[in-house]
């Protein structure tokens, strides 16, 4: 059956890499280089795109960060944000302007430097870009998704056989000093693949037994959801008329 919840995963080799990206916010500002994630031309394979010039309020916060941090070791980044941004409403004329030229001169560098990046880029670079660009916005629509289903209520699916059974054997026979992981999980399959039918039938009972509890719960939620208008976290199958997939771009739409 089909779950709006399981939205279309992209074959992108390069989408294992979507959860690197991290956002840069002012309160990251500061006197040093700032450590950022991988631009996304970087995470395949690319040397970095040409950095955007600070703009003139952030390297006045540049600027006035230290300044308050040295006058008060203790204070919180969000009241550095806070103060900066009372004090950038009426600061020097002059200083503005020093900053705004600054900025331009940066700017100026900039784009010069970004022409000649992208003028070195071939159509599939350029491709392989803007599929990891989707495969960020799929993967910020997938988790925005989770959080509303868990904010929403739905029932949790109950574990399987099999994982109740890794459950169980993880009090019975837990992981040694010795073991890793992986070596400790790898005994504990090889053990269940070894019980004889009547030994995974007490652990599949179980987990019956709760599968139909589960099937309840969610018919019940989706009901409620159908009339609160929640129709994106509902089954397909439990739709009379079930919402149109998203359309995938073919590679010829994809290159215009």
């Amino acid at each position: 059956m089909l779950y709006t919840t399981t939205m279309l995963s992209r074959g992108s080799l390069i989408g294992s890499l979507v959860s690197k990206i991290r956002p840069l916010t002012a309160a990251s500002i500061s006197n040093t280089s700032v450590c950022q994630s991988k631009t996304l031309e970087e995470q395949i394979g690319l040397p970095p795109r040409p950095k955007k010039p600070l703009t003139p309020y952030f390297r006045f916060m540049r600027e006035m960060r230290p300044k308050l941090m040295a006058a008060d070791p203790n204070i919180s980044t969000v009241d550095i944000v806070r103060k900066l941004s009372k004090q950038w409403v009426d600061v020097d004329p002059k200083m503005k302007e020093r900053l705004q030229s600054e900025y331009k001169k940066d700017q100026q560098i900039y784009l010069e430097q970004r022409t000649k990046y992208d003028s070195k880029l071939t159509d599939e670079q350029r491709a392989d870009i803007k599929q990891l660009k989707q495969d960020l916005s799929d993967a910020k629509e997938r988790r925005q998704l989770r959080k509303r289903v868990k904010e929403l209520g739905r029932p949790k699916k109950p574990a399987s056989a099999f994982l109740r059974f890794v459950a169980s054997e993880r009090t019975n026979t837990p992981q040694s000093p010795q073991q890793t992981y992986r070596e400790w999980h790898q005994r504990a399959t090889a053990k269940w693949t070894r019980l004889s039918d009547e030994e995974k039938a007490v652990y599949m009972q179980e987990s019956r037994k709760e599968l139909d509890q589960y099937k309840k719960a969610i018919s019940i939620w989706e009901e409620k959801m159908i009339r609160l208008g929640h129709i994106d976290v509902v089954r397909h199958g439990n739709l009379i008329e079930p919402p149109e997939p998203k359309p995938r771009k073919t590679q010829a739409q994809k290159e215009k």
